[in-house]
């Protein structure tokens, strides 16, 4: 009954907005809910609501009702920069979240720099976003750079010796595949250059046949959802299977085994988090976000809610909507959250977070690595 009641007053709080009062605290955002990015910004977008009813619930912030503007840049950085010039210069909102994909939060970072917004990249992570002396910019997850460690650690592990890497070739994607080959030299693996390829395109057939004719024996796809998708589908074509295959972002959403059904079976990828970690209302989070949305949040949604935790953080250490000071607390603030551990370097880059690795297994996504957080062992072929 406790469970239904709930429930009932999430979705009371979650569709309803929330009234204009003296003394609100208001955020904003953009987010992708159309275009290419869409399947994971609905992700971001609901838990960023689920939070909103949340901290409310709680008391709001320093005991102010938060009331979220979210509006849809439609997947396109150019919209995205708009918007949060709109938010900040127009709209005056105290504070502003982050947007999905490195992309746009890239774009987005200048506008909010410029008018000394903290912002929390909760769906960005490549590398170069942290390379250019920004002061208000702090990353949620790990950057791209560390995405593959954990699995070049299981080829090592496996005996596998020899991986191919084809990249897409937008930045996040070029940082997975930079550091891979970094960590690779490390781990004293061979490495095949197979090639770079049009994000989102099909173009992705043919370095898989040169990575195939060259030898390897695991394959490694630095790049996006589509990517991830049509890599499996090129393998299933030219009947070509290594050892392992590795794609980032998508074989860690559950939209890839709905999209590939019996395909998607021993695909392995990194992800930023999953409902089996042991963090401090992990499990809560996720039964709540399945009981209001009808579907099991991906690590993209435990990062918007992440991001709202350590706002929330942020603003009781500071005892302030003072951005200096929440940009000074975001600096040197160690705590946890749903999602695990939040700590930044000097530069704002996410240096204590852990991410996992996961495999499809008999259409069920589990944990393979680290050991002490598996909820099984890794299957080769």
């Amino acid at each position: 009954m406790c469970s239904q009641f709930r429930k009932l007053v999430l979705l009371l709080c979650l569709c309803m907005p929330v009234l204009s009062q003296a003394g609100e605290v208001r955020l904003g955002l953009s987010m992708s809910l159309t275009g290419k990015y869409a399947a994971l910004g609905a992700m971001n977008e609901k838990a960023y609501r689920l939070w909103e009813a949340d901290v409310n619930r709680r008391g709001g912030l320093l005991g102010q009702t938060v009331k979220l503007t979210i509006v849809d840049d439609q997947s396109d950085p150019l919209r995205a920069r708009q918007i949060y010039e709109d938010l900040i210069v127009r709209q005056k909102v105290d504070l502003v979240l982050g947007p999905y994909s490195s992309e746009i939060t890239e774009a987005v970072s200048n506008v909010t720099e410029l008018h000394r917004y903290p912002l929390l990249s909760a769906g960005g992570s490549a590398d170069s976003m942290w390379q250019k002396g920004r002061k208000y910019l702090f990353g949620v997850y790990i950057t791209s750079s560390k995405y593959a460690i954990g699995m070049l650690e299981l080829f090592v592990k496996s005996g596998i010796g020899k991986v191919a890497i084809v990249s897409a070739d937008d930045n996040f994607s070029r940082a997975i595949d930079a550091g891979a080959r970094d960590w690779a030299r490390r781990f004293e693996l061979d490495v095949i250059s197979a090639g770079v390829f049009k994000k989102g395109s099909d173009e992705i057939e043919p370095h898989i046949r040169a990575a195939q004719a060259a030898g390897a024996e695991a394959l490694l796809i630095a790049g996006h959802f589509e990517d991830a998708v049509n890599a499996r589908r090129a393998l299933k074509k030219t009947g070509w299977k290594p050892k392992a295959f590795y794609a980032t972002v998508g074989p860690a959403v559950q939209s890839y085994a709905d999209t590939l059904k019996a395909d998607a079976d021993l695909a392995f990828s990194s992800s930023q988090w999953e409902p089996s970690l042991p963090f401090p209302g992990t499990r809560e989070f996720a039964r709540t976000f399945t009981e209001t949305y009808g579907i099991e949040p991906s690590y993209h949604a435990a990062s918007a809610y992440a991001a709202g935790q350590i706002v929330e953080a942020a603003v009781r250490k500071s005892q302030s909507l003072d951005r200096e000071k929440i940009r000074d607390t975001l600096s040197s603030l160690d705590t946890m959250t749903v999602m695990g551990r939040y700590g930044v370097d000097r530069d704002g880059k996410q240096v204590r977070h852990l991410a996992v690795i996961v495999q499809w297994q008999d259409g069920r996504k589990m944990v393979v690595a680290p050991s002490e957080l598996a909820t099984a062992k890794p299957v080769w072929r």
